[in-house]
């Protein structure tokens, strides 16, 4: 499917005599790169440049665009910063001269990588939009932060931190959109729309830009971000810490067993039976996990781990019932929040032993490496060991990482003022079995503007004044920035940006999300999913969805973080 706003007439006469062959030149991006003073500190190396056409390449799709047959020009340039002696290296996708639409587009990155290669740089020909990313001056395009976050054991490259956290991003997207005005000869009166679309990392960085330069977007995109980052880091290692301290380590397939206990305990909780938990929050108030003690599982050999033919132990429960409570401390002060049922949560991984035949404990590499190296400043890519590692331990590494990086990755800033008076819109969705970034961190980022934008609204009052401009989707059953193998029947919103554009530049307000069931047995349907904080409830035997306001649900997503003296946003 394909969403292509008209054309302006006077674009089609800039174009119409213009090809993809005769544009695609080095020589020709030459012509078009923009001056140095477009942003200042910065130089352009005019010495570098690639440009190559490519012709009727086929997206296989993803979970955030289409499958389509695209033509673009793939052109990478090289910049330095004034006083250093460092390269950031830029990649753009332009599309062909007659499909460009006026708008352009940044990607960006996934775990501790500042972009995600080409993976994401189709979504934007396919809405005919130049599509950026960036290297952030790491040394490639495959390099992530972590490898460049140290000049030696204790001294933080804080350059390449600031770049991580949202500089490297504000110069892709100053470069992208003035080359894309010179490329396309547009006039300064020609409207560019800019757009920003990515999760994960990538949704951190999105919000990021709109925090920080929220006049310079039209609208994001914005999925799962790992915002309040070292809360996000930090939290990797809470259920390693749960199962230390209760000294259980159950298998992936006992894991498992709980999840898929679950998710058919809580299917129907939504009025429809479709293997698709819409109501983790109806999950958390009427079922009991202590019910699965006792169902059978099984797993078959792989590799060295023998076959599991067991039951669901107690301990287990007691595990993920601890780790769904969300991190405490030792006096039992929330630090933070957790995944909602239904999640398949990945941090609890053990490692089998073949010489005891036991599981035993496997430290999480997210959690562990961001406490070695952002946290005590040590080159390793992971903790050797958790041993003495308390609640207590985990809080503290937390508030140390909060104010070593507030002022670059947390990236939990609620005043979106300025984004807002320059009209900008935006999607934010997550998963609502995500298992990697819990959900409810969404829901809480959400709310913090509401209360620091809103204070003197009610709340019915608030949440449609910003709803106005930033909308927030809990995806039913899916999982971390896509649809979730066990819950198969589930949506995902596929052409999101399609959506944004229409809400941008049309006017038309997402009262509702579409989203597509990508596999299982409703493979193609299109489906609707519910803006926050109303909630979805089937009727008529499940034929009809409605979007409901539920105040006792909506209390299960409430998290008050007493550990801390600070609010925590």
């Amino acid at each position: 499917m394909r969403f292509l706003l008209a054309t302006t007439l006077s674009a089609v006469v800039a174009v119409q005599a213009i090809s993809l062959e005769d544009v695609c030149t080095p020589i020709y991006v030459k012509s078009k790169l923009p001056s140095d003073s477009v942003y200042p500190g910065i130089t352009l190396d005019r010495s570098f440049i690639e440009a190559s056409p490519v012709y009727n390449s086929t997206t296989s799709g993803s979970a955030i665009f289409p499958t389509e047959t695209i033509d673009y020009r793939n052109v990478t340039l090289a910049y330095s910063h004034d006083g250093r002696n460092d390269t950031v290296k830029l990649r753009f996708w332009l599309p062909r001269p007659d499909r460009f639409e006026r708008r352009y587009l940044s990607t960006e990155g996934a775990d501790y990588y500042i972009n995600q290669g080409v993976q994401q740089l189709p979504g934007g020909i396919i809405y005919g939009a130049v599509s950026g990313s960036t290297d952030g001056g790491f040394g490639s395009f495959d390099t992530g932060v972590d490898e460049v976050l140290l000049l030696a054991n204790g001294t933080l490259n804080h350059q390449n931190v600031y770049m991580f956290g949202y500089q490297a991003h504000h110069e892709l997207s100053t470069i992208g959109k003035s080359l894309t005005r010179r490329f396309f000869n547009m006039t300064d009166t020609d409207k560019l729309y800019a757009y920003y679309q990515s999760c994960s990392e990538g949704g951190r960085e999105g919000w990021s830009q709109v925090q920080r330069f929220g006049d310079e977007w039209d609208g994001a995109v914005i999925g799962a971000p790992a915002i309040r980052y070292s809360f996000q880091m930090v939290y990797h290692l809470w259920a390693n810490v749960v199962e230390k301290t209760l000294n259980y380590f159950p298998s992936q397939c006992e894991i498992e067993a709980i999840v898929n206990q679950t998710i058919q305990a809580c299917d129907g909780y939504d009025g429809r039976n479709d293997g698709v938990v819409s109501r983790s929050d109806l999950c958390k108030l009427h079922f009991d996990l202590n019910s699965t003690i006792g169902e059978r599982y099984y797993c078959a050999a792989d590799g060295d781990v023998p076959a599991q033919n067991s039951t669901i132990s107690a301990k287990a429960v007691e595990v993920v019932n601890t780790i769904l409570g969300g991190m405490k401390d030792l006096q039992g002060n929330q630090v933070y929040l957790s995944y909602q049922p239904g999640a398949l949560f990945y941090d609890a991984q053990s490692t089998y032993n073949t010489t005891t035949g036991a599981w035993g404990l496997d430290i999480n590499s997210f959690g562990g490496e961001y406490v070695a190296r952002f946290v005590n400043l040590i080159d390793a890519d992971n903790l050797s060991s958790l041993d003495n590692v308390t609640y207590d331990t985990l809080r503290d590494w937390i508030q140390q990482g909060w104010q070593m990086y507030e002022d670059s990755i947390h990236t939990a800033w609620p005043d979106l003022t300025p984004f807002h008076r320059g009209g900008g819109k935006i999607l934010h969705y997550h998963g609502e079995q995500d298992g990697s970034i819990p959900t409810a961190s969404s829901v809480h980022f959400y709310e913090s503007v509401r209360r620091v934008m809103y204070p003197g609204l009610a709340y019915n009052a608030s949440n449609a004044a910003l709803g106005d401009w930033y909308r927030l989707f809990l995806v039913p059953g899916a999982s971390h920035c896509m649809n979730n193998d066990l819950q198969p029947n589930g949506p995902f919103p596929q052409t999101s940006l399609a959506t944004l554009i229409r809400w941008v530049k049309g006017g038309l307000v997402p009262v509702t999300l579409n989203g597509t069931v990508l596999s299982g047995s409703f493979e193609g349907q299109e489906q609707q999913i519910c803006a926050w904080p109303l909630r979805p409830m089937w009727y008529s035997n499940g034929t009809e969805m409605r979007c409901e306001y539920d105040q006792t649900s909506l209390d299960t997503w409430t998290w008050d973080f007493d550990a801390f003296n600070m609010p925590v946003y």
